[in-house]
């Protein structure tokens, strides 16, 4: 019983050491990584009687396998991203889309769906970055610059949902099994609704014209190429997974080592002394993995201390489609990577519907409060005129965008989840014909 009180003590440590990282300065990856590791080091010395030690051992080693496949893909996706952005790829693509003078307004709805089209195939870290560097770059007055973080906010965690490469927690939960990539494209529709309702919600104020900055940057061949490969190794998983069952993990690391190779003949063949290809996989966000190794590390902990048992209770005392809300809603002011990876553990029984609800909801409910992903804390600290209590005033806005996204979310998911395997008709006779 102390044991599993120690335990349940350690993960509420790691909660707030989360909350308050831009207090402490203490990153977060240090200190979910401690605590982690150490549940499961009480675990093996501490555990009851029960739980033998070869049991302990299975489960971590059944855990590092879940943590390693996630790891692997996000790298793999990273690497490119990181390649790209440092090449002026992502900027040159944000010049060649938006025009010379636009109405403030459009401006709004153009903000919102690249924001949303972006974060689908970059990670939320870098889609926010390269959002909210639109927006300080347009010299808005401070609330008109308020409303449009607010906006790139929803529109990065609400673009990531409808693909694994978008969203960590849709990552987590494809890979658990519960939804298909052909169910989860589905999501695009209801979150793009969402963006747009809420990029309207917020339109009283503005009206005026901005003139835009245009500077490209010059890029080689090869960055080019690259830039093709990464949209074909993202096409090609979602096309191998939905016809051929053939894991993501395994199609990105065969287009990340195509880049490498590729790099290695372009460099042979030239005498600059740039950054070598392979270099860039050190520059992605290892902080950032590190923090997911951690936080899975202690959930997989408390399941196996039989803690997790509670939250399945909360799906009994409620239908699940407002169990989801809930856990949503409770995304933000909780890290929605914890609160996905508890739901998964808990093995709580759902339809595909209610699963393809969850994924809208661990997603994007973090949006409702600045501090509730990753991307309203990037946007707290690069956005002077963003705020806790200055985001806060949009609350009653985001909350109906969040609430007709995960309506629209389930319905759609309920209206076409019913055909075999879960896939559109199409799909399935093209599987079919292919096999």
């Amino acid at each position: 019983m102390w044991l599993q009180i120690l335990l349940v003590g350690l993960a509420l440590a790691a909660f707030v050491l989360i909350a308050i990282e831009d207090v402490i300065h203490l990153n977060k990856a240090k200190t979910t990584l401690l605590l982690g590791t150490f549940s499961w080091l009480l675990l093996f010395i501490f555990g009851p009687m029960a739980l033998k030690v070869d049991d302990v051992a299975e489960a971590l080693n059944e855990n590092l396998l879940e943590i390693a496949t996630l790891w692997l893909f996000l790298m793999a996706a990273m690497t490119f991203v990181a390649y790209l952005n440092a090449k002026g790829l992502i900027a040159n693509l944000i010049y060649r889309l938006l025009p010379k003078r636009i109405g403030e307004r459009g401006l709004l709805y153009l903000t919102g769906t690249f924001a949303f089209a972006f974060s689908s195939l970059a990670d939320n870290i870098t889609a926010t970055l390269v959002s909210l560097t639109l927006v300080l770059s347009l010299g808005l007055p401070p609330k008109k610059t308020l409303r449009f973080a607010v906006l790139a906010v929803f529109a990065v965690n609400s673009g990531g949902v409808a693909l694994i490469t978008g969203d960590v927690t849709t990552l987590m939960i494809f890979l658990a099994g519960k939804v298909r990539i052909s169910e989860l494209m589905l999501l695009a529709i209801p979150s793009f609704v969402s963006v747009m309702l809420l990029a309207t919600l917020l339109l009283p104020g503005l009206g005026g014209e901005v003139t835009l900055s245009r500077e490209r940057r010059e890029t080689r061949r090869l960055d080019r190429i690259v830039a093709w490969l990464f949209l074909a190794t993202i096409f090609s998983t979602l096309g191998f997974n939905v016809l051929f069952g053939i894991p993501p993990l395994l199609t990105f690391l065969f287009g990340m080592s195509i880049m490498f190779l590729l790099g290695h003949f372009a460099e042979r063949r030239s005498d600059n002394e740039e950054r070598r290809i392979l270099d860039y996989i050190r520059i992605i966000e290892f902080d950032t993995l590190l923090f997911f190794l951690g936080i899975l590390l202690m959930v997989g902990a408390l399941k196996e201390a039989r803690l997790l048992e509670g939250l399945a209770h909360l799906y009994e005392l409620m239908p699940a489609m407002q169990a989801n809300y809930l856990v949503g809603l409770l995304s933000a002011v909780v890290d929605n990577v914890p609160l996905t990876a508890a739901v998964l553990k808990a093995d709580v029984s759902m339809n595909d519907a209610e699963w393809l609800a969850m994924t809208y909801a661990a997603g994007v409910g973090g949006s409702l409060l600045v501090i509730g992903s990753a991307a309203g804390v990037i946007a707290l600290s690069k956005v002077r005129e963003v705020s806790f209590m200055s985001y806060l005033r949009f609350f009653p806005a985001l909350l109906l965008a969040y609430s007709v996204g995960y309506m629209g979310a389930y319905w759609l998911g309920s209206q076409v989840t019913d055909t075999p395997m879960s896939m559109p008709l199409t799909l399935i006779s093209l599987q079919q014909l292919v096999s």
